[in-house]
């Protein structure tokens, strides 16, 4: 695998780069957050972020009016273990730089995605990407083991909260694991483990050796 840049063209199909903001007042606002001393974390609203000038900039411009939320997913990771959409795009800003690793929903096969179609694209830091709604994704993965990674994650009001709770009326309503969140784990990650959807096979990826 190579670790491309959200500035090549091989982007385009996953997400695109955001420009006129200015993430200054967000990242100071993201470094006040403790890193944890293992593995991610992640909350879906983080008052201290939703403070800034950037949310009504993000819900207004980015999001066209909608209500958004902002919060933050951080800490350490290097592998993909899962892969998730929402019926929206998300925006993504990292305090340091940042890789994604993506697919794209056509290339899932009757609910089965090869992790041979992933790929791996760096984010530089102060860098505001949307990630299309059709991209499959999860938890950023960190470019300094020492550093780790803090990535603000920005979606309409109420994704990534409680699932809903509705019967299934087909397969796709068995992914879904929180509200406008659908989930495909691999064998090897914990979310498999704790009856999430077995959605990825292939190699678990860990980008540690790229880095």
């Amino acid at each position: 695998m190579k670790i491309l840049s959200v500035y090549d063209p091989e982007f385009k199909p996953y997400g695109r780069v955001l420009t006129g903001y200015d993430a200054a007042c967000l990242i100071s606002a993201m470094k006040t957050v403790p890193m944890p001393a293992s593995g991610t974390a992640y909350l879906p609203s983080i008052p201290v972020l939703e403070a800034t000038c950037l949310l009504g900039q993000l819900q207004n411009n980015a999001f066209g009016g909608m209500p958004v939320e902002l919060g933050m997913c951080w800490g350490f990771n290097t592998r993909l273990n899962c892969l998730e959409y929402h019926r929206d795009s998300e925006i993504n800003l990292g305090e340091h730089d940042f890789v994604l690793l993506l697919a794209k929903m056509e290339e899932i096969v009757d609910g089965v995605l090869d992790t041979a179609k992933v790929r791996a694209f760096r984010v530089p830091a102060g860098v505001f990407v949307e990630v299309y709604a059709t991209t499959l994704h999860y938890a950023p993965c960190h470019t300094d083991p020492a550093e780790g990674f803090r990535v603000a994650v920005v979606l309409p009001r109420g994704t990534n909260t409680e699932a809903p709770g509705a019967a299934p009326l087909n397969e796709e309503d068995t992914y879904l694991t929180a509200r406008n969140k659908w989930l495909y784990a691999h064998p090897d990650s914990d979310e498999a483990k704790g009856g999430a959807h077995i959605g990825l096979s292939g190699e678990n990826i860990d980008i540690e050796g790229l880095l």
